[in-house]
């Protein structure tokens, strides 16, 4: 029981990537009890490389994940691919005197593990499906895949982008296609004397070609992604290795080098979808989180940051509620969803916007393109500027959520 006398509800979320870890930690912490139920034997990184901004690593070690050593702190900076700086991302000192810098680098897998560790025993259930569910005034049902009913005051569909809980509350809604692959690896190869500490974001004419630094279990090394226009209808049949070291080619040092020392097995492939954001997210009990109610493209480098977010933000807007009250879980669910829904919004949509001005502007506009950006500080303003800005308000954010936080459990 909290400070403020409510009694314990149960949570159920679907799905234990780190939008439903991250939810599972929060309203734990928040003082009800709470299932994550998986629909694989376990939980596993759908994925190899990431990046995570400080917000979502200042939620992590607030949620109790072991935030030590994890990931390389880099600067980061957007260039043409011959290496001509086109933005600067400034930040404050006192972020990088915490963080190190704008970003961490790092492999998903581990983060996957320090999530996993932080959980209390029991929460999270392997091979438990959710087929359907319902829910009224009273509560929620959830019928899983192997015929078993689970009860719940709130339901949080943390499924992803193919989201049940997204489609039951809300109905079908068609991705968006950006028309883009990517093709990400990582090496730990210590013969390329690339610049430790630092993440490079390069555009030719028509790709992009980029790497960060990462650190990965106490091993420096380095990912890198190239991506690349591509009908999202049509099946690619090529060596994903081969057809990287080709997109890789045109950029500057050490982008190719780091290609080269990639093993094929390292490299991984994927399609850019999103969705449009959803005016509502959350209806009667059942709300949802990170790539349910946002999917957003590799462009913003905050996918799993904001869902990390989302599961952060939940948790607290949980605390000191009477779960058995439907209007005092309408009020919560409400509260959480409403500061969050312009800000996911506004990352996917500049994260769609700079898709399609890097991949599908017209040929002959190209060349005009790419002066604006080398000699003009547009794409400064549009990032450079931005984004800093971006990072100390969601930082300023959590500060001020965590004191009312520890005021109502403390």
């Amino acid at each position: 029981m909290s400070k403020s006398g409510a009694t314990r509800g149960r949570v159920a979320v679907i799905g234990a990537g780190p939008a439903g870890m991250a939810t599972a930690l929060s309203v734990h912490q928040a003082g009800h009890d709470v299932v994550l139920l998986e629909r694989y034997k376990r939980a596993r990184a759908a994925g190899n490389i990431l990046n995570l901004w400080p917000p979502p690593i200042k939620a992590l070690g607030l949620l109790g994940v072991d935030i030590d050593d994890l990931g390389a702190p880099c600067y980061s900076e957007f260039r043409n691919a011959v290496g001509r700086r086109r933005v600067k991302i400034d930040l404050s000192e006192d972020v990088i005197r915490e963080y190190g810098g704008g970003f961490i680098g790092l492999l998903r897998p581990e983060l996957y593990e320090r999530l996993l560790a932080a959980l209390p025993p029991g929460v999270l259930q392997v091979d438990r499906g959710v087929a359907s569910f319902e829910q009224d005034e009273a509560g929620v049902r959830l019928h899983l895949a192997d015929g078993s009913v689970e009860e719940a005051d709130v339901v949080i569909g943390a499924d992803g982008i193919d989201s049940l809980v997204r489609r039951t509350l809300w109905g079908e809604s068609p991705k968006r296609e950006h028309n883009l692959h990517v093709f990400g690896g990582f090496t730990f190869a210590d013969d390329i004397d690339a610049q430790a500490g630092l993440c490079i974001v390069s555009h030719s004419r028509a790709v992009q070609g980029s790497w960060t630094a990462i650190r990965n279990k106490g091993r420096n090394g380095y990912q890198w992604w190239v991506l690349e226009a591509h009908d999202g209808k049509v099946e690619f049949v090529g060596d994903l290795h081969t057809r990287a070291t080709t997109l890789g080619s045109e950029f500057a040092f050490p982008l190719p080098q780091l290609i080269a020392a990639t093993k094929p097995s390292d490299v991984q492939r994927w399609v850019i979808r999103d969705r449009k954001p959803l005016a509502q997210w959350s209806k009667g009990r059942a709300t949802l989180v990170g790539d349910a109610a946002h999917p957003t493209s590799p462009y913003a480098a905050y996918g799993a940051g904001m869902a990390t977010e989302d599961g952060y933000f939940l948790g607290r807007r949980l605390a000191g509620v009477d779960l058995s009250d439907y209007r005092a879980v309408r009020q919560a669910l409400d509260a959480f969803e409403t500061p969050r829904k312009p800000h996911t919004a506004r990352q996917v949509q500049q994260a769609y916007t700079l898709g399609q001005m890097f991949h599908h502007a017209p040929r002959p506009l190209r060349p005009v393109r790419d002066l604006i950006l080398d000699r003009t500080p547009f794409l400064q303003k549009v990032v450079g500027e931005s984004s800093p800005v971006e990072i100390l308000k969601q930082i300023e954010i959590i500060d001020r959520t965590e004191l009312d936080f520890r005021s109502v459990v403390g």
